[in-house]
């Protein structure tokens, strides 16, 4: 509602960013979505202030979305790990924040800048009636397994048909990662738009 209004969500994904691309895809208000596989810039004709800068001309406001592990390279590495031995992150969200309000008061121009947080109001999101659903059949194939004698697996859904995964195939597997070659990061650009305010003019 504020003219030149600029939004910034930061979301989970320290090394992946199917949150952000999902948020992106479902929501449709979002123009910008930066994740841990698509490396981007900030400064520069191709960087992101000044794509910021052509959305605004083009529907003076904007929406990005940043995944919580996207652009370290812009950081300093922390040197630090957390408790489960991983590495403790750079604030993405605070230097995009800080860069973007810097950027426009030395052009001059005057903007709103909201930044929000949203992963703890995600996380203790109410089940709905198809959360519940899934759970009680997970807690029932669990526990059936458990009496059964199965150890080391977890249970999934696979096909419409609830399975016993071994823990170490599941292991075995790796990370999964967004593939910005593929039809899934092509939808995401479709929805937001972003590769026409990336792309300067000629």
């Amino acid at each position: 509602g504020a003219p030149d209004g600029i939004g910034l969500v930061r979301v989970l994904g320290r090394e992946s960013g199917f949150i952000a691309a999902q948020v992106a895809m479902v929501g449709r208000d979002v123009n910008f979505v930066l994740t841990p596989e698509d490396s981007f810039e900030l400064e520069g004709p191709r960087g992101l202030l000044a794509a910021l800068e052509r959305r605004l001309d083009a529907a003076g406001h904007a929406v990005v979305v940043v995944a919580e592990g996207a652009g370290q390279h812009l950081l300093p590495a922390t040197g630090q790990t957390d408790a489960s031995g991983n590495p403790v992150l750079g604030d993405i969200a605070g230097l995009l924040a800080a860069r973007i309000r810097t950027h426009f008061a030395e052009e001059g121009r005057e903007i709103t800048l909201k930044s929000i947080d949203p992963g703890y109001m995600l996380r203790a999101g109410t089940a709905n009636a198809g959360d519940r659903l899934y759970c009680g059949f997970l807690g029932q194939n669990a526990v059936h397994a458990a009496m059964a004698g199965k150890t080391a697996m977890f249970v999934g859904k696979w096909n419409g048909q609830y399975v016993h995964v071994p823990l170490e195939l599941a292991a075995s597997l790796g990370r999964k990662h967004v593939d910005t070659g593929s039809n899934y990061w092509r939808s995401v650009l479709d929805a937001t738009g972003q590769a026409v305010y990336f792309e300067p003019p000629e």
